[in-house]
């Protein structure tokens, strides 16, 4: 029997369908995962706080595959992990698509000026004009990150007949490389943050960045808040150097109530929330975990792999 260590929180959708070599040892607080975790050859970890997953992965020294429901996993002790030769899985594509999704809803929001709109209904008030007038035909994208998220982002988007670039490092089909983005940040209309957050990837957008983007460009960002220097992002949209920011992900978060975004007309902060979105993430993550005990019984590759050494 293979001992696995999981969180209730996927008990309902995985205990029936476990396969009879598998033994379920199932915790609901950090002090149960703690107490299991040194029996765990296989673990899935999740928690809502991330110091006690943390502990957990250090606690678990027989581990050898660990899955995750987040596809950020930074977080936690990589090196230790890999050390221990321990496989890892993430939810890299389990949301992918309600965040594409997202992706749509804000620019949208934003060229139309929903927000007033939700306002102006809130104060009872009927408008004679539209607070936006913006339309995303025939505006240009950069859109920076192809993986899961970025490749739905993109055929989106140009089926509102935007023009969207990429970039990859090949430069293949019209995208653009890693080397030559910034230099042509004033060619675009949107600039859309889909990376993962790396040490190569923290700050790529600053001052310099923004200053080179459109008095009307508009910055999403999805991936993560560190992408972003986000005190030159609070003095860009002060001044005006940019048209708006649209925010899903802050640095830190929560976002501590006095920050300067809240107060910013210019700026739309959506609180992490274009994950939680929908229904079916953990049913989709049940599924994929279900598969891939079974590829791990056969000995085949289980994915998708988190590569512990390049943090994604």
């Amino acid at each position: 029997m293979t001992k696995a260590v999981l969180s209730a929180m996927i008990r309902p959708l995985v205990e029936p369908r476990l396969p009879g070599w598998v033994e379920p040892l199932w915790f609901a607080s950090r002090e149960e995962a703690l107490e299991l975790a040194p029996q765990a050859e296989i673990g899935w970890f999740d928690l809502n706080e991330k110091e006690p997953m943390i502990e957990i992965a250090h606690a678990a020294t027989n581990l050898k595959w660990m899955n995750s429901i987040y596809a950020g996993l930074d977080f936690m002790p990589l090196d230790v992990l890999q050390e221990r030769g321990v496989i890892v899985t993430n939810g890299v594509g389990i949301n992918a698509v309600t965040i594409a999704e997202y992706v749509v809803m804000l620019m949208l929001a934003h060229a139309k000026g929903y927000r007033e709109v939700v306002r102006a209904q809130d104060r009872h008030e009927w408008l004679f004009d539209s607070p936006g007038k913006r339309e995303l035909s025939g505006e240009r994208v950069l859109l920076l990150g192809m993986g899961a998220i970025g490749s739905l982002i993109k055929p989106r988007l140009e089926a509102f007949d935007m023009t969207v670039v990429p970039v990859r490092r090949s430069g293949a089909d019209g995208a653009l490389k890693p080397g030559e983005w910034r230099e042509k940040l004033g060619e675009f209309d949107w600039v859309v943050l889909a990376v993962p957050s790396t040490p190569e990837t923290r700050h790529m957008v600053g001052a310099m960045e923004l200053a080179r983007m459109r008095p009307n460009g508009v910055l999403v960002n999805i991936s993560r808040g560190d992408v972003v220097d986000q005190d030159a992002l609070v003095e860009a949209l002060k001044e005006r150097k940019i048209e708006a920011a649209l925010l899903d992900v802050t640095e830190p978060e929560p976002l501590p109530e006095d920050h300067p975004l809240w107060a910013l007309d210019n700026a739309q902060v959506t609180m992490h929330l274009s994950a939680r979105s929908q229904t079916k993430m953990f049913q989709r993550s049940a599924d994929r975990f279900i598969e891939n005990l079974e590829r791990w019984r056969a000995g085949e590759p289980v994915e998708p792999q988190f590569d512990l050494s390049l943090g994604y």
